[in-house]
């Protein structure tokens, strides 16, 4: 598959996303949310730290998994990027503390914040396939994050209309260990 058939698959799972948001509606996309982040949570297992993420462009909403992961103890870290670019680290964060815009115009934590090493990695992605593959953005941040964190859980967010019969991959591309939609949980 070629550059210009993966940027073609993006605009398609993009428009599939946004078809599925805006019929779902506001409360029931919430209560998908929380289906999710117990998934989610279930699928990290026995991990003592998560990332999660702010959710951007009609991604599933990880605030719920934040919320409790907190309420059992876990240590929350969210993704930080310092430039365009650059590597993702991932920053300790609580409800209530500082957060700055990001160089891709995300909230994130600020440079202050102890970094964490993640045993559990919660992304958000454009698509996926039944053996573990995900399609981002393009930018290869969590792939290269998957890389630098080979032990951590790599649980995928989605919803089940981003599901592809087979996601294209690259050399560098890093499955993942589980994917949650609303309306199951894929294990890998």
């Amino acid at each position: 598959m070629t550059a210009a058939d993966k940027q073609s698959l993006r605009g398609e799972l993009r428009a599939r996303r946004r078809q599925f948001v805006e019929h779902a509606g506001t409360a029931q996309l919430r209560l998908h949310a929380i289906v999710i982040a117990r998934l989610a949570l279930a699928a990290a297992g026995e991990a003592r730290s998560i990332t999660a993420y702010f959710a951007n462009e009609r991604e599933v909403d990880a605030m719920p998994i934040i919320q409790l992961a907190l309420a059992r103890g876990l240590t929350i870290a969210l993704p930080h990027i310092a430039e365009r670019g650059g590597r993702m680290h991932f920053l300790s964060w609580q409800p209530g503390e500082r957060l700055v815009t990001g160089p891709y115009g995300i909230a994130q934590p600020t440079r202050s914040a102890h970094e964490v090493a993640p045993e559990a990695i919660v992304s958000p992605l454009l698509g996926f396939d039944r053996t573990g593959n995900r399609l981002g953005q393009g930018g290869g941040f969590y792939d290269r994050a998957f890389a630098a964190y080979p032990d951590a859980h790599r649980i995928g967010l989605g919803w089940s209309v981003q599901e592809c019969a087979q996601v294209p991959v690259d050399s560098w591309d890093q499955p993942l260990h589980a994917v949650i939609t609303e309306r199951e949980r894929i294990d890998f």
